[in-house]
């Protein structure tokens, strides 16, 4: 029986790379298209023949697959949906005149969409795009990716997996459009969002040693000092509290700074609410030596004040008069 052959393929590699089957077939078989590509390129180059149409595609499907036995279509990105479901249509009216084969010649390898996700950023910043966008810095969008990254943290903590899915996009948009404001800075100082990766990859195969270069595993205490290690040695450090984000919140701070201190193993005592010489550093002092006595407990003081004020919260919705709920 006649055969029409759907070559779909990914629009996110490079045409050429076909299926050993996909160039099988393109070689032994009329290639037919709706357009130029790359793609029908490739096959040229490859010494194979490919007509594009200038009419409609199904009556040219059905009359070479009847003269030759079998034709291809080279499937458009979206894979042509609407000429498939109206060459299934006429084939099951008429089921005798071709089978219908659908072929990938390529897919989409694993993380294809943030190609994706980098162009459009490009488009949105470049001339003609989003103006908003466009007139944005980095400092200017420094509160939107905190903001983001707490709001795939409530996602996280609240088990709602398909919220941190949407959540962990918002925080994606942030990098790549930052990567790609740092594409407009002078060339001293410019880099991409390729750069980023790059980064990210070469400093997880140096920090994985026992992944990437054959060393022990050993146990996981054992990997997380190595880390450390490898870690220290990278970035030069003064201190063992260099590094620590020191714009997160104060009970996270606190948190941080007496964990690399007992790392270390450093003795520093805390400051006393009695010797402070006024009511915020005692304050202060009495909030940091409650962090400490939380970690002594394998307590964390953050979550634990969230939690806390979070109840409180839905105590005041319940209890506060249905007038507090007016509009303002």
């Amino acid at each position: 029986m006649p055969r029409i052959v759907l070559l779909v393929t990914s629009p996110r590699l490079p045409a050429g790379l076909l299926t050993a089957a996909a160039w099988d077939v393109v070689r032994a078989a009329p290639v037919l298209a709706a357009a130029e590509s790359e793609l029908t390129t490739a096959i040229r180059a490859s010494g194979a023949q490919v007509r594009v149409l200038d009419g409609p595609a199904v009556p040219a499907l059905l009359d070479s697959a009847a003269t030759h036995g079998t034709v291809v279509w080279l499937a458009g990105p979206a894979g042509d949906e609407t000429l498939a479901r109206e060459l299934g249509l006429r084939l099951a009216r008429e089921p005798g005149l071709a089978e219908l084969e659908l072929m990938y010649g390529s897919w989409d390898p694993p993380g294809a969409r943030l190609l994706d996700a980098v162009a459009v950023l490009d488009r949105l910043l470049s001339p003609g795009g989003d103006p908003w966008k466009r007139a944005q810095t980095h400092r200017s969008l420094a509160g939107f990716l905190l903001e983001e990254c707490y709001e795939a943290y409530d996602a996280i903590i609240a088990g709602d997996t398909d919220a941190l899915r949407e959540e962990l996009g918002d925080v994606l948009l942030q990098v790549v459009l930052h990567a790609r404001l740092a594409e407009e800075l002078p060339e001293d100082r410019r880099w991409t969002v390729d750069d980023v990766a790059g980064g990210l990859v070469e400093k997880m195969v140096r920090r994985n040693p026992h992944v990437f270069a054959g060393a022990e595993a050993g146990s996981l205490e054992e990997i997380t000092a190595s880390w450390e290690r490898i870690k220290q040695a990278e970035k030069s450090r003064d201190s063992v509290l260099d590094g620590i984000a020191l714009s997160q919140p104060a009970l996270a701070l606190a948190a941080k700074i007496l964990e690399r201190t007992e790392r270390v193993g450093l003795s520093v005592p805390l400051p006393s609410p009695q010797a402070q010489p006024d009511p915020e550093g005692i304050l202060g002092a009495t909030l940091l030596a409650t962090v400490a006595q939380a970690r002594d407990a394998g307590l964390d003081a953050e979550s634990a004040l969230r939690h806390a004020t979070l109840a409180h919260a839905d105590l005041i919705r319940a209890t506060e008069p249905p007038s507090t709920h007016s509009d303002q």
